[in-house]
């Protein structure tokens, strides 16, 4: 009875140390340290892949969970011991594309004779954007095992402009004198959010030139989130928060050209349009575009993969 009692009482304390044990076979610190380096990012491409792997149906779908992949969003720490870190949010953005379309010549009046074609002339359609946001923040950890629970707040500044400019290569005449000129000139009408080519044709009025006002929002978050430690220093968790944020965006402007008036004349029509803000209290709010008010969708969640080192 001693015995069993005793072999009972090892194999408990052998197992204890088992599982208190936060080092690998090759001794390797499981948990994060003091001056370790960690950076995370989204767990939907992991989850992906492994679904796919065990089934072989390339059409699993990941958990869904946006902000670190959505919104290109890098997220470092900075471990001060092995229960406290510093983090830093960054994304900055700076994006110029051109996109060109070949059109009929109008003021090209001859006839091609086979094998020869019409004239052509290049529009151009040219697109900017800007995207700087920062935030810092304080993370406390907790638990012994691997299973870790964290909590803190982060502070968040953000930035964004947008600017459009389109050039035609047939010139719009409010008042045609010669063969090739015309008031409604073939012109390329363009997808603004892709680029793309929507239509050729001709056009009575076409856009010049289009620019946001300066978008400025300011931001104090919350959260709280649990990961694993399924190697060492690597672990897949779950985060949620909660914020309070204010966003400001300036007038906009935008140009056309068209023609109108005695004679009639060409002339390039603006319009200014109106600034907005926004100012809220919900779960993860400063988890929207670049840190901005997320709307209606508020409450996601980040799955996430961290990396210490």
């Amino acid at each position: 009875m001693k015995k069993s009692v005793l072999m009972i009482a090892l194999a408990f304390g052998v197992t204890s140390a088992f599982a208190q044990d936060l080092t690998s076979k090759k001794g390797e610190p499981i948990l994060p340290e003091a001056e370790d380096w960690a950076i995370s990012m989204d767990a939907d491409p992991i989850f992906q892949f492994v679904g796919n792997a065990f089934n072989g149906n390339t059409s699993n779908s990941a958990p869904a969970t946006g902000w670190l992949n959505n919104n290109q969003t890098i997220i470092g720490k900075k471990f001060i011991d092995e229960k406290n870190a510093y983090r830093v949010l960054v994304r900055l953005g700076f994006t110029n594309q051109t996109y060109k379309n070949m059109v009929t010549d109008d003021a090209d009046v001859t006839v091609p004779v086979f094998p020869a074609t019409t004239g052509m002339v290049e529009d151009k359609f040219k697109m900017k954007n800007t995207n700087i946001a920062i935030g810092v923040g304080k993370e406390m950890r907790r638990g012994k095992t691997r299973l870790q629970g964290y909590y803190g707040a982060d502070a968040m500044i953000w930035i964004s402009s947008s600017s459009m400019k389109m050039e035609y290569g047939n010139t719009m005449t409010g008042n045609p004198t010669a063969a090739g000129q015309t008031a409604t000139p073939t012109s390329t009408t363009w997808n603004t959010s892709t680029g793309a080519v929507s239509s050729v044709g001709p056009a009575a009025s076409r856009s010049l030139s289009s620019k946001s006002g300066m978008t400025f929002g300011l931001g104090v978050r919350g959260f709280i989130g649990a990961e694993y430690f399924i190697f060492p220093k690597i672990a897949v968790g779950a985060e949620y928060g909660w914020g309070i944020g204010y966003q400001m965006s300036g007038k906009g402007k935008s140009v056309v050209e068209t023609t109108g008036g005695t004679g009639p004349t060409t002339g390039e029509v603006e319009t200014v349009t109106s600034g907005s803000s926004k100012f809220g209290f919900d779960t993860d709010l400063n988890q929207g575009t670049i840190f901005g008010l997320r709307g209606s969708n508020t409450g996601t969640g980040s799955l996430k993969v961290t990396f210490h080192f």
